[in-house]
């Protein structure tokens, strides 16, 4: 294995002899590696991109290149190190943003950032506001890009392309599972409308299309060693769409005080300092170019990038667990509840979320 990893890696334009290829994480949809090469030649990152979950590669991989080069320029112009500031995507030896191996698996290659910090989990305020502040200058960063990216995941977080699946999968019933979940079935119905008419807005431009992160975990930023936002990685979910799918999904990650999948409810709940702290940094960022309608939609965002997990988890379980990976027999249907609690929590404190938002406005 290690030897194919090293031809693979030779097959990139990368500075200095490659000395060693290791895993590197534990991606749940990409192999990452890093390269390392000989002396004080830099060290990369090496990824087998998921071919079933992104497609085509060849557009991912534009969509990533244009959003970095613009990055690039911004922080050039501001003073800053864009080769610290922004990732760095290292082409092919035939110039492409990719490799294509003799099992026909994309391979691609970026700079690796030294000196830096992640965090697995916003756990304080204080860390909060910081994610929130990663997020925003992301966002900040591109918003003056005049460019639709091409959509690689078509129905990410569209709403109205979920009920199609959802009435599909209610309609089939594959494995008998409905009828023992009418209750959570009433769930989804008695929110459908709120959330449709949310998007509705989305449609129809009255939430204007920008670029968008959509994988908002704080472990996508890295911190240099004073603790400050350096740059926002892992850009293969960049997508033109509403940027309040990234501070709804933010908000799903850093408030839950339960796990995604927590058997015991009484742990799951919002956590209201983290998110008035998370919100507090993000919009110190993106204040200056967010609508209005988009900054009265940022605490609904969170009730829907909850709901549309709640919707997923539930329609994977009714579907006989197809998408997701299970580790029982009602593993989705534990994640689906898990996920409820965590909404009707955001539900009980929505007016304080609202007015959160008109404070730091």
């Amino acid at each position: 294995m290690t030897t194919h990893l090293t031809e693979i890696a030779a097959n990139f334009q990368l500075e200095g002899q490659i000395t060693e290829v290791a895993p590197l994480g534990e991606g749940f949809i990409n192999d990452t590696y890093i390269i390392k090469t000989a002396g004080d030649s830099p060290r990369y990152i090496l990824q087998r991109k998921n071919k079933n979950i992104f497609s085509p590669i060849p557009d991912m991989m534009d969509n990533i290149q244009k959003v970095c080069l613009h990055i690039k320029e911004k922080v050039e112009a501001a003073g800053g190190d864009p080769l610290r500031e922004a990732m760095t995507i290292i082409p092919a030896n035939d110039g492409k943003l990719y490799f294509v191996d003799e099992e026909e698996e994309f391979w691609a290659v970026c700079l690796f950032i030294e000196d830096t910090i992640a965090y697995a989990a916003a756990e304080t305020p204080e860390l909060a506001y910081s994610g929130g502040k990663g997020i925003g200058r992301f966002q900040s960063l591109v918003a003056d890009l005049d460019e639709t990216l091409v959509n690689i995941l078509p129905g990410f977080h569209d709403i109205r392309y979920r009920f199609k699946q959802w009435d599909a999968v209610l309609a089939k019933d594959p494995v008998g599972r409905k009828a023992s979940v009418a209750t959570e079935i009433g769930w989804i119905e008695e929110r459908r409308q709120e959330m449709l008419d949310f998007w509705k807005l989305v449609e129809d431009g009255s939430i204007p299309t920008r670029i968008s992160h959509n994988d908002t975990k704080i472990n996508n930023i890295l911190f240099d060693q004073k603790g400050d936002v350096l740059c926002v990685i892992d850009l293969d979910t960049v997508l033109s769409s509403t940027v309040l799918n990234d501070f709804g999904d933010a908000m799903r990650f850093y408030t839950n005080t339960g796990l995604e999948d927590d058997e015991n409810l009484d742990n799951v709940s919002m956590d209201i300092e983290i998110y008035k702290a998370f919100a507090k940094g993000y919009l110190e960022e993106t204040s200056h170019f967010l609508t209005p309608l988009e900054k009265d939609y940022l605490a609904f965002s969170a009730k829907y990038i909850t709901y549309e997990q709640v919707l997923r988890f539930l329609m994977d379980y009714i579907d006989g667990d197809n998408y997701y990976k299970v580790k029982s027999p009602e593993h989705n249907l534990v994640r689906t509840r898990a996920q409820y609690k965590l909404l009707q929590s955001m539900e009980e404190q929505y007016e304080a979320m609202q007015n959160a938002i008109k404070e730091l406005s």
